[in-house]
């Protein structure tokens, strides 16, 4: 039995985790600060898990949970780019500097390895496609920003002193406990929403920009085999499905689940939006065995699932 720190464990992304982890027999403590996370999410594994309310921007709070720590997730972030740029200098505390506070922890611990929740839109608008890890970033938002320097920050802590570091660029993640009434949610919750409450579902732009949506389930089986690929230190790798798909075919989809027959309302595109993102998925495949297992249309229909029974 190995012993994780999640985080942002409380989170749509870090509940999973630490739902599989626990599923696998693991000791787990999550960190979070319940801002956006909820314990709802943890449920199911509540009282088999030691949940800590904190701040990763408190490093002194922090160091005693580090103790005696394998292995550090770290999914605890401001995670929007809408929201980075209404509130950059918030996003950059919590990301950059909440980012460098929880290396710190995790080296003065000697935690064996941390991996790091980073994101396809350090790549910014590059029309060559599929995005490849060693394209030129081009972040276009506060947030891609702080996210690449979290990721020099982790790869310099893993030269220097030894922490094993391996940051994820996950591209469009959804899926159940993906809060469709935040503003910042992703689109497909929103989408989802629109239709279980009989509203016409908004999309900014023309609806022919595309996302490599990645259902949650694949970026909890590439996040846990980032935390022992022997390879993996020092990497930074792409977390997709290796498939774009347009807004427009999304709602098709919709369509098609929901039996009818809906047009959506197009609004202006969204400042720090991009066209195209889609993942090349080639060194997640080599280093860490990766394969997405869920696909969009069967993420979406169990999306559909929870939401229905969620708002119900």
């Amino acid at each position: 039995m190995a012993f994780y720190v999640v985080t942002g464990g409380a989170g749509f992304i870090g509940s999973h985790t630490v739902e599989e982890l626990v599923r696998r027999g693991e000791s787990v403590r999550v960190l979070d600060d319940l801002s956006t996370g909820k314990k709802a999410n943890l449920a199911s594994v509540i009282d088999r898990i030691d949940l800590r309310e904190g701040d990763i921007r408190d490093l002194e709070a922090m160091r005693p949970l580090f103790e005696g720590v394998d292995y550090v997730i770290h999914f605890a972030a401001a995670s929007s780019v809408l929201r980075s740029i209404r509130e950059p200098i918030e996003t950059t505390e919590v990301n950059l500097m909440g980012t460098l506070n929880v290396l710190v922890a995790a080296r003065d611990a000697q935690v064996k390895r941390m991996v790091m929740a980073c994101t396809g839109a350090i790549y910014g608008d590059n029309p060559v496609l599929p995005r490849v890890e060693t394209q030129m970033p081009d972040p276009l938002s506060p947030y891609a920003i702080v996210k690449l320097a979290g990721e020099y920050f982790g790869q310099v802590f893993n030269r220097l002193f030894g922490l094993e570091f391996v940051a994820l660029r996950y591209f469009n993640i959804f899926g159940p406990r993906q809060n469709p009434l935040s503003q910042y949610s992703g689109v497909l919750s929103k989408f989802v929403r629109a239709y279980l409450t009989g509203n016409t579902p908004v999309i900014h732009g023309t609806g022919e920009q595309s996302r490599d949506f990645t259902y949650v389930a694949n970026v909890v089986d590439a996040t846990l085999r980032a935390c022992h690929a022997p390879q993996g230190p020092g990497k930074v790798i792409n977390v997709g499905t290796g498939k774009g798909t347009t807004l427009n075919h999304a709602i098709q989809i919709l369509n098609q689940i929901f039996s009818v027959q809906v047009t959506p309302q197009h609004d202006p595109p969204r400042v720090g939006d991009f066209m195209h993102s889609t993942a090349d998925i080639t060194v997640a495949r080599t280093i860490l065995g990766y394969e997405p297992i869920v696909d969009f249309e069967e993420g979406l229909r169990r999306t559909v699932e929870w939401m229905r029974t969620t708002l119900a």
